[in-house]
């Protein structure tokens, strides 16, 4: 099957972006419902080697949204339900599943510099702010996502220098947070909306407490007590979100990978060509 998978790719970007994708090596922190899309897209496309970072497990309230989530997955540790899915695409790809929170007290667990790509699709604002720090400052491909949830419209998903985006509360409280920590505002690209709309829906939710090994809790959105049950219990709150919307953010984090990937090949091409003539 090997090459015959990525013919259509090739087709387009030619074969040395090819080769590059193969021997690039990607850390994606956060695999829900952005970051799932984006590893799925990434492994199409033909990148070989990605390692995937979530702490969480497969509850049935991500089936409506998360790539691996499925009635036969839940309760699986999502890295795991991803990887199976991503070998399912392409048995030769070198997935690596971690299953840790990225945070202050771990960062120093994850050698962002081993890495040509960092992909930063974290829910938490803490987490997240502490990710941008350290990756502003390598030499890496570095995308980063805001928050998809409380959105419908596609058409507002944009692309713009994180420093530039207007409208993302989640942006907002991220900027204030690295301006506290007195962190460059170095260049790199950010996928958000403008779109904040409200939850308009409040139900009782049930979930399970690993933590504190309860059989069962009930939670209404936004409580806290739900948030222990996500990747990250800094989340404030559980917001609505739909899989068309962070399908479209997650494949346009791929898409600037990919995109980023190939200017740097034609770029080294006609440098090449130049020397020749």
């Amino acid at each position: 099957m090997g090459k015959g998978i990525f013919h259509r790719s090739e087709l387009l970007m030619g074969q040395g972006v090819m080769q590059a994708l193969a021997t690039k090596r990607a850390i994606l922190f956060g695999i829900g419902g952005v970051g799932s899309w984006c590893a799925e897209s990434l492994i199409r496309t033909g990148l070989r080697h990605l390692t995937i970072v979530d702490s969480d497990r497969v509850d049935v309230s991500n089936i409506n949204r998360q790539l691996m989530a499925t009635c036969k997955t839940v309760g699986q540790v999502k890295t795991e339900a991803l990887k199976n899915r991503l070998l399912e695409i392409n048995p030769d790809a070198q997935v690596t599943p971690i299953q840790q929170i990225y945070g202050r007290d771990t960062a120093d667990q994850f050698r962002l510099e081993d890495y040509d790509i960092v992909i930063d699709a974290i829910d938490s604002l803490s987490s997240k702010a502490h990710l941008i720090r350290h990756a502003v400052g390598l030499n890496v491909i570095f995308v980063s996502s805001m928050g998809a949830a409380l959105k419908v419209d596609p058409t507002r998903v944009r692309v713009s220098s994180f420093w530039k985006v207007q409208g993302c509360p989640l942006a907002r409280k991220v900027r204030k947070m690295l301006r506290k920590w007195q962190v460059d505002e170095q260049y790199f690209p950010c996928v958000y909306s403008d779109e904040v709309l409200e939850n308009e829906g409040a139900y009782l939710l049930k979930v399970s407490d690993e933590e504190d090994g309860v059989a069962e809790d009930e939670a209404l959105p936004g409580d806290p007590a739900l948030a222990r049950h996500t990747w990250d219990a800094k989340k404030a709150s559980i917001n609505g979100s739909l899989a068309h919307v962070t399908g479209i953010f997650g494949f346009t984090m791929a898409g600037l990978v990919i995109q980023r990937i190939r200017e740097e090949v034609k770029y080294r091409e006609l440098e090449a060509s130049s020397i020749e003539a």
